[in-house]
């Protein structure tokens, strides 16, 4: 007898509590197998493919791309047939239930087999498997007839209304009137529809869109309304955050970089690895913070606790065409420079590509932020919470400096240093920073540090 599963977001761990649909990767009424992937989901930390423990036929989609869903909502449902292989639960003892080679557990953010690889199909009827005929017109409600009785055996849940996001189902039914409803920047939660039961009809939209838009106090005509989704929705939040919860403090000063520019250029032409000026700031910064191990901490506000981390697991601020996203080097405090340049190197590369793992992005108990690199000398960066502190390194450039008693033409760069004022007083960011600074204009001083 068939059976329609309901698949839901699963938990993507690390504390995010839902995603954004990029891409649908399957349709309704497509055969899918156990642990293939349906769905592209972009998260606060990165996209992934989101793969489903259920093999059938698609009767169901739930969202359009662009749509935020919470963990559990629904995603897909599938109509399972007898033998068709629906998956165990996860946490099972791994049997697919069909073909044997997925486990039909869906992991954190990942697929869990070979099935992902393999060919989809679109039918609109599938009857060896028992399942009977399937309506395959995407967006209406689909019902599975049970070949054992001829009826209807189970159907979509939660109506013909897909979930959007965390404010329940909308009275939509049709993908058309969706996408109207957003090339128009229409909020389809302020509608009345006229329809059945309060459907909302196309005329419906096409009437909202028609209708003079409501004066906003102090905006132009016309303006622009961009809703903040995915990775720059979590940016948004994360820094609302730090600013509402953190007492940061920020120092500053002027460092001659010409030796530690030096240094570089002789690593370079001694060594097969290419080490970067951040990859040496990030030496620089373990080594302070061994010295410094109140800022590598955080606050727990419930217990009243400053709680000192035992490891360093630097992140470093990283701009991708998709925002700002802050891969972490975990356990940095163990690595030499040449490693921190080649994890550095490769965690750059997976930020540019959208390949960074969810675990690659958290877990961060400090952040180095270079924004030299948009060409600007200073800045009082903002806490990435719930971390203690963030050093911000401006761009190097030349100016007039005194050395060794005399004005000459130096290769100078700000150091900004934000930090929370409730783990240490500006006696301890001071040393920090005035040991960074040291070890930045000459760099032999890192070796007395360590």
């Amino acid at each position: 007898m068939a059976v329609v599963r309901e698949f839901t977001l699963p938990d993507l761990g690390e504390g995010l509590t839902g995603a954004e649909i990029v891409r649908w990767l399957v349709q309704v009424g497509e055969v899918v197998a156990v642990d293939q992937p349906v769905v592209e989901m972009e998260t606060a930390k990165a996209v992934v493919e989101v793969p489903c423990p259920y093999g059938g036929v698609v009767t169901a989609r739930f969202g359009e791309e662009g749509d935020s869903l919470e963990v559990g909502r629904p995603l897909v449902t599938v109509a399972v047939g007898s033998d068709s292989g629906a998956a165990r639960p996860s946490g099972g003892d791994g049997d697919s239930g069909g073909d044997g080679q997925g486990s039909g557990n869906v992991l954190v953010g990942y697929g869990t087999g070979a099935a992902s690889a393999r060919r989809r199909q679109r039918v609109r009827a599938v009857g060896a498997a028992g399942i009977g005929s399937v309506a395959a017109a995407e967006g209406a409600p689909s019902a599975v007839p049970d070949a054992g009785r001829g009826g209807t055996a189970a159907a979509a849940p939660h109506g013909s209304a897909p979930v959007d996001g965390d404010s329940g189902p909308l009275a939509v039914i049709s993908p058309l009137v969706r996408r109207i409803a957003r090339e128009h920047g229409l909020d389809l939660r302020r509608l009345a529809g006229s329809g059945p039961e309060g459907l909302i009809l196309r005329s419906d939209v096409e009437r909202a869109i028609a209708a003079p838009a409501p004066s906003l106090s102090g905006a132009a005509d016309g303006a622009e309304r961009v809703p903040l989704r995915g990775i720059r929705r979590a940016v948004a939040e994360k820094l609302t955050r730090s600013r509402r919860e953190i007492p940061d403090a920020t120092c500053w000063v002027d460092a001659d970089a010409t030796e530690l520019l030096a240094a570089r250029a002789a690593m370079n032409a001694s060594g097969e690895r290419r080490i970067s000026v951040l990859a040496l700031l990030a030496r620089v910064v373990t080594a302070a913070l061994a010295r410094y191990p109140d800022l590598n901490s955080t606050v727990d506000t419930e217990r009243s606790e400053i709680v000192r981390l035992p490891g360093v697991h630097l992140g470093f601020a990283a701009q991708t065409d998709r925002g700002l996203v802050v891969p972490v080097l975990r356990d940095a405090h163990t690595m030499t420079t040449t490693a921190l340049a080649a994890e550095m190197a490769r965690l750059t590369e997976a930020a540019r590509t959208g390949s960074l793992t969810p675990a690659e992005l958290t877990g961060g108990t400090f952040t180095l932020n270079n924004y030299g690199v948009f060409g600007v000398d200073g800045s009082t960066p903002i806490i990435n919470h719930p971390e203690a502190a963030m050093l911000g390194v401006g761009r190097i450039a030349a100016k007039p400096w005194v050395h060794e008693g005399e004005l000459a033409v130096r290769q100078v760069v700000q150091l900004s240093f934000t930090f929370d004022h409730r783990v240490c007083d500006g006696g301890t960011a001071g040393g920090f920073l005035r040991l960074v600074a040291d070890c930045v204009e000459q760099p032999a001083v890192l070796l007395a540090a360590v």
